[in-house]
């Protein structure tokens, strides 16, 4: 084998003298991107009624849930379902997205909510080994990405901390899913009382060593201060709406209280329009960055490690060996098999000769004895 030298190449930055034309690239990749449109799917896991629903119409301002598709709330089961719906959102300059918005009916709700996530975990499972099989056909031009981009943890607003239903809960997905905690209905909250909640909330997120979505490192001064803002902020506590009010001759929504309106757009009311900026307009590409560089890769490292390292995938309790393995350990398995028979039947052989031995000593035994009293008769 020729071993050829490595050489350093080096790339000498040069201005251009003329107008060439690479320059246009970003619009060639915004327009095939705004052709194919964009998918995202976003999970909403909480207890019944802390205004999941209403939440997801007022961030997407569209009526997901309706009178004909009631939200989960209104659909809940006995047992925890994990249940998908699809919507085809237009914007101006023709950009498309699919959304998906995934719920989880009867979360939280049992007596016994013991494992009440799994359902949850095999969900988030499933659609990545379902893009896992994509990526491994002949034809990848079609691949849907329907893997779990976002989790919207609701967290209801008690104001004593978490219920150890919340801790669990995160600790099982944190590892699968990008997870942002939501301080559910906080106009139900003081600002005083709002604020001590989301301290008390963080505290025991850190002490627990909850992994929640983290933001990405920047340069820009401008986004670094944004991300501050998001971070000081966390967890974010919402209040959505779909009722439009008159507030000093604007319509905004909000919710009519006998002392006055939570504006679901305010500020100082609520943090909504910081996650509607976070998850849609600034974080939506990231979000589905992190789940196929991250979450994505961590589940394929393992599901190929099992396969390779004959290993056992142990969400299913299944082997997952390669097929070269396989037939190595069968070969084994028969070898011993064959040796074992063999075994057993030099033993049952060696009885068998052992058993005819002692009969022929005893039949030799029987002619002698007899022999020596026909002789005895004869002498008489």
């Amino acid at each position: 084998m020729i071993e050829r030298p490595e050489t350093a190449v080096q790339s000498i930055a040069r201005n251009l003298e003329g107008y060439v034309g690479f320059a246009t690239l970003p619009n060639q990749v915004y327009r095939k991107s705004v052709k194919g449109g964009f998918e995202f799917t976003l999970m909403v896991v909480g207890e019944s009624s802390l205004g999941k629903s209403t939440l997801i119409n007022s961030l997407f301002l569209t009526d997901l849930y309706s009178k004909d598709y009631p939200g989960p709330s209104q659909r809940i089961k006995k047992t925890v379902q994990v249940e998908q719906s699809k919507v085809l959102i237009k914007e101006g300059g023709g950009v498309q997205l699919t959304l998906t918005i995934v719920d989880t009916p009867g979360f939280g709700d049992a007596v016994d909510n013991s494992n009440c996530w799994q359902p949850v975990i095999n969900y988030i499972d499933s659609k990545c080994e379902d893009f896992l099989n994509a990526e491994s056909r002949v034809n990848r031009r079609l691949m849907p990405d329907n893997r779990v981009h976002c989790c919207l943890y609701f967290i209801a607003p008690s104001g004593h901390g978490l219920k150890p239903l919340d801790i669990e809960f995160m600790k099982r997905l944190h590892d699968k899913v990008n997870v942002i905690p939501l301080i559910a209905k906080a106009d139900t909250l003081t600002p005083e009382e709002c604020q001590l909640f989301k301290k008390q909330i963080m505290k025991e997120i850190q002490e627990h060593k909850i992994k929640i979505y983290e933001f990405p490192d920047t340069e820009d001064d401008e986004d670094s201060k944004l991300i501050r803002k998001i971070k000081e902020k966390m967890p974010l506590a919402v209040v959505g709406s779909n009722v439009v009010i008159e507030v000093n001759g604007r319509k905004v929504r909000g919710r009519q209280y006998p002392w006055g309106v939570a504006e679901v757009e305010n500020g100082e009311h609520c943090d909504f329009t910081v996650l509607r900026n976070m998850l849609i307009r600034t974080h939506m590409q990231d979000l589905k960055d992190v789940t196929n560089n991250v979450h994505y890769e961590n589940y394929r490292s393992k599901k190929l490690a099992a396969v390779t390292c004959n290993g056992v995938d142990n969400s299913k309790g299944q082997l997952t060996k390669s097929p070269l393995a396989q037939m190595e350990e069968e070969r084994r398995e028969h070898v011993m098999k064959m040796k074992k028979m063999e075994t057993e039947m030099e033993q049952v052989f060696e009885m068998k000769v052992k058993e005819k031995k002692q009969k022929l000593k005893d039949s030799e035994a029987e002619l002698e004895r007899r022999h020596e009293q026909i002789k005895k008769n004869q002498d008489k």
